[in-house]
């Protein structure tokens, strides 16, 4: 397992016992194992220093995870704006589990950062309520370039890394779901 999804599992107490409320309610969580599941990947070419760490995380978290290389779809588009409707595609079109959103969208001094980082934060939800589907957000919003870098940091934090956990996270949780139907 790998250090960021060991982080992770401590975090949300995964390989614990569940305590007496967890029992009685039925709790239903997903999983850090990832056999299986499609995995789309929307990332901004603005900011690429940035995003490219952003994504080579999520895919080193995604194969540590068990996801094959031949389920992942990675696509590129040109800023933060236009990854709402590049995970639609990637869920419509590519039959994705989930999608991640990685881009870096850094404060400048005209309001342009507060309408971009809105308009994309906005979207990517829109898309997965109305899809169903999880659409994480991994774009970071920051002041500088360099608290982006330490964001996207290869041996420590590494937001791609986090978002790629939270999709897996999120689309077997969607799995368990579907086949624990109400009665």
């Amino acid at each position: 397992m790998s250090a960021v999804l060991r982080r992770r599992a401590d975090h949300t107490g995964q390989g614990r016992k569940p305590g007496r409320a967890a029992k009685a309610s039925r709790a239903i969580e997903g999983s850090h194992r990832a056999k299986g599941l499609r995995i789309g990947i929307a990332v901004s070419r603005f900011n690429e220093l940035v995003t490219d760490r952003l994504l080579e995380g999520a895919l080193e978290t995604l194969r540590d995870a068990g996801v094959v290389q031949q389920d992942v779809t990675v696509v590129r588009v040109p800023g933060a704006f236009e990854l709402p409707l590049a995970a639609r595609l990637l869920l419509r079109r590519r039959g994705c589990d989930a999608v991640i959103c990685l881009g870096a969208v850094i404060r400048g001094e005209t309001p342009h950062f507060d309408y971009i980082a809105h308009a994309t934060a906005t979207g990517i939800v829109t898309v997965g309520v109305t899809e169903e589907r999880p659409v994480v957000f991994g774009v970071l919003t920051t002041d500088t370039a360099e608290q982006a870098l330490a964001r996207a940091d290869h041996s420590g934090v590494n937001r791609g890394a986090e978002a790629a956990i939270t999709a897996i996270e999120m689309a077997t949780l969607a799995r368990r779901l579907d086949e624990k139907k109400p009665r």
